[in-house]
This record gives structure tokens, C-alpha cells and sequence, in this order.
């Protein structure tokens, strides 16, 4: 079964890259993939195992 995370970044304005790459960085540490990325980066979709 697989369960579902849809997160809204606050990125500001000051290295707004280097602040996604770290979100995306410590989602990922934590077992979860990436499903969806919607236009303008104001939400991701995650996805994971919910029988890990």
C-alpha cells in the first residue's frame, strides 16, 4: 500500500534552489519519491511504502 505527502515549500526569494534541492534532499533521506512537481513549485507530491 502506499501512502501520499503533498507539501506547499516556503522557498523565499534567497537561494530558492539550493532551498528546493535540500527539501527535496531531506524527503528523499527519508524513503519518499517524488510524484508530481506542479507548475511554479507550489506544491510536490511525494510518495512512499506505508510498509516499510
Amino acid at each position: 500500500m502506499k501512502e501520499y505527502k503533498v507539501v506547499a515549500p516556503k522557498l523565499g526569494f534567497r537561494n530558492r534552489f539550493q532551498q528546493f534541492e535540500d527539501l527535496l534532499n531531506q524527503y528523499s533521506r527519508e524513503g519518499w519519491v517524488v510524484r508530481s512537481i506542479s507548475q511554479g513549485w507550489t506544491s510536490v507530491v511525494f510518495e512512499r511504502d506505508k510498509n516499510r
